[in-house]
């Protein structure tokens, strides 16, 4: 997958686009997702073209793979997800239905989210099956 100047997120990074926004610094922008998938659910953006974290991390510099990461723990924070606890996610390409050719992580919580992979969603014989 090709790095897309036009995708979405790059369109919010050059505010052609507008977000609802959490936390911003310079490494990074986290807003919420426009289609929640729990009661929070927010994305975390380098800024950067970057398709995904193989591409970041071979491709960034040192300190906005470092700024990056922080910011999306910063994020959890300022969301006060860190005590109860949340998850991330970051998909990557046409296997993992990656939509948008920017590097984002999700960040989901506020609310016990249950086990991530479901042995039949991998074609196992039930949870834990794979």
């Amino acid at each position: 997958m090709a790095y897309d100047e036009n995708n979405i997120f790059a369109k919010i990074l050059r505010d052609e686009i507008p977000c609802k926004k959490v936390y911003e610094d310079d490494f990074a922008l986290a807003f919420h997702d426009i289609n929640p998938q729990a009661p929070v659910h927010v994305l975390v953006i380098p800024k950067g073209p970057y398709v995904s974290m193989a591409d970041f991390t071979a491709h960034a510099p040192d300190d906005l793979v470092a700024g990056f990461m922080r910011a999306v723990g910063k994020t959890a924070e300022e969301l006060g997800l860190a005590e109860d606890g949340y998850r991330t996610l970051a998909n990557a390409g046409e296997n993992a239905h990656q939509e948008v050719p920017h590097l984002h992580i999700h960040i989901f919580g506020g609310k016990p989210l249950g086990p991530m992979l479901v042995g039949h969603a991998l074609g196992g014989e039930g949870p834990g099956g794979y």
